[in-house]
C-alpha cells in the first residue's frame, strides 16, 4: 500500500520540524513537503497534490483561511488545521476555515500531554481525513460564480420539494438538525437561506470539541440571520414564533424533556458526545407527527438511529444528498435504513424547511 502523502504549512519551524519528523518516522506516511506559509503552501498542493495537508491557521504572507479557500475551490484536498487559536478571534478564523472545507481541527502540542497522545490522535486524524473524497467545496464554487451564498436557494434547479403534512391540522413545533464532518458550513448554508421571522426553533448538535467549539455559537449568532445561543438546561422550548436557535455545548447531549431544554452528560452514543441520536430520539419521543429534522454531512452513522425514529413517530425526516455532503457518512446510513423522507443537496434544505412554515401539501 502506498504511503500517505502529507504536505506540512507551518511557520513555527519548532512546530513544523516536530510533525516532519513524526511523519517521517511513522510507517504509511511520506513528507510531500513543507512550507511556512499560506502562499507557499498553495503553491506546493498544487504542485505535489498530497493525500491531506496540515495546516497552521496564523501564519505570514497568507494566513489559514485564506489558503483554505483557495485549495478547496482550485485543488480539493482533505485539510487537517493544526492550530493553538484559543481566543475569539482566531477561534473565529478557524471557523471560517471549517466553513470553508477544512475537514477537522487538531490543538497544537502543549507538551504536557500523556505519552504519545497527541502523536496517536494527529496520525489517526490523518489517516481518516486522507480518505475522505473531498469535493470543491460549495462556497469556493459559489465565489469562483460571484454569487453569495443565499442566492442559490432561489435558483430552480434548487426549487423546493413539496413536503407532505400527515393532516392539516399539524403543525411543526421545532426542528432538530444534526451535523459532524464538515457540518459548520452546512448548517451555516441551511441558517443563511432561512429569514430572520423564520417561525421555528431548531434545536442544533454539531460534533466540536471543548476548546474548539467554546466560541462557536457566538460565532455562529455572527453569521446567521436567525440567533443562536448554547442551549440552557432547564429552559423552556419557545413556542412558534419565537424564531431561535438552541446549540448544544461541547460534551453535553442535548435533550428536550417535558417541553423543556435538558443537558447531561450521560454516556457518549458512537462516541459523539453531543450525539445527534439523542437530541433526535426526544424530538420523536416529545413531538411526533409536530416536527422536523435534518441530518447532514458527517462521518460515521451518529443521527440515523434517530432520524428513523423522528419518521415513525410522523415527523418530517430530510436527509443531504452524496454530492453536496463534504462527509456522506451520516447521511447515507439514514437513506440505507429509510429514515430520509427526502434526499436534498443542501442548497434545497432551507427552500424544503420554509415550504413547511407555509403547509405545502401534495
Amino acid at each position: 500500500m502506498k504511503p500517505l502523502r502529507i504536505l506540512v504549512v507551518e511557520d513555527s519551524l519548532t512546530v513544523r520540524k516536530r510533525l516532519v519528523e513524526l511523519l517521517a518516522a511513522q510507517p504509511g506516511f511520506e513528507v510531500a513537503g513543507e512550507a511556512e506559509d499560506g502562499k507557499s503552501g498553495i503553491e506546493l498542493c498544487r504542485a505535489l497534490r498530497p493525500d491531506a495537508v496540515t495546516l497552521d491557521m496564523m501564519m505570514p504572507v497568507m494566513n489559514g483561511l485564506a489558503a483554505t479557500e483557495y485549495i478547496m475551490a482550485y485543488c480539493p484536498t482533505p485539510i487537517l488545521i493544526v492550530s493553538s487559536s484559543t481566543n475569539r478571534g482566531e477561534l473565529f478564523k478557524t471557523y471560517d476555515a471549517l466553513a470553508a472545507g477544512a475537514l477537522d481541527v487538531l490543538e497544537k502540542p502543549e507538551g504536557t500531554e500523556a505519552d504519545q497522545a497527541w502523536e496517536t490522535k494527529f496520525l489517526s486524524t490523518l489517516r481518516l481525513i486522507s480518505r475522505i473524497k473531498v469535493i470543491t467545496h460549495p462556497r469556493a464554487r459559489l465565489a469562483r460564480l460571484g454569487m453569495a451564498s443565499g442566492e442559490i436557494a432561489s435558483r430552480a434547479e434548487y426549487a423546493a420539494p413539496t413536503v407532505y403534512l400527515p393532516a392539516a391540522e399539524n403543525s411543526i413545533r421545532a426542528i432538530g438538525i444534526g451535523a459532524s464532518t464538515g457540518g459548520p458550513g452546512a448548517v451555516l448554508e441551511v441558517l443563511k437561506g432561512l429569514p430572520s421571522d423564520f417561525p421555528f426553533p431548531i434545536l442544533l448538535v454539531l460534533h466540536l470539541g471543548r476548546t474548539l467549539g467554546s466560541a462557536f455559537a457566538e460565532w455562529l449568532d455572527s453569521e446567521s440571520p436567525l440567533p443562536v445561543e448554547f442551549a440552557k438546561d432547564g429552559e423552556y422550548l419557545p413556542p412558534p414564533g419565537k424564531s431561535k436557535v438552541f446549540l448544544s455545548p461541547p460534551d453535553f447531549h442535548l435533550e428536550l424533556r417535558n417541553g423543556r431544554l435538558r443537558l447531561h452528560q450521560e454516556p457518549e452514543r458512537h462516541s459523539c458526545r453531543p450525539s445527534v441520536d439523542v437530541l433526535f430520539e426526544s424530538v420523536a419521543r416529545e413531538l411526533g407527527n409536530h416536527s422536523a429534522c435534518v441530518l447532514l454531512t458527517g462521518m460515521g452513522k451518529d443521527g440515523a438511529a434517530g432520524l428513523l425514529a423522528v419518521r415513525h413517530a410522523g415527523g418530517v425526516t430530510l436527509a443531504q444528498d452524496e454530492e453536496t455532503s463534504i462527509v456522506f457518512g451520516m447521511p447515507r446510513e439514514a437513506i440505507l435504513i429509510g429514515a430520509a423522507q427526502k434526499v436534498l443537496p443542501l442548497p434545497g434544505m432551507a427552500p424544503c424547511l420554509l415550504s413547511l412554515v407555509r403547509g405545502k401539501k401534495p
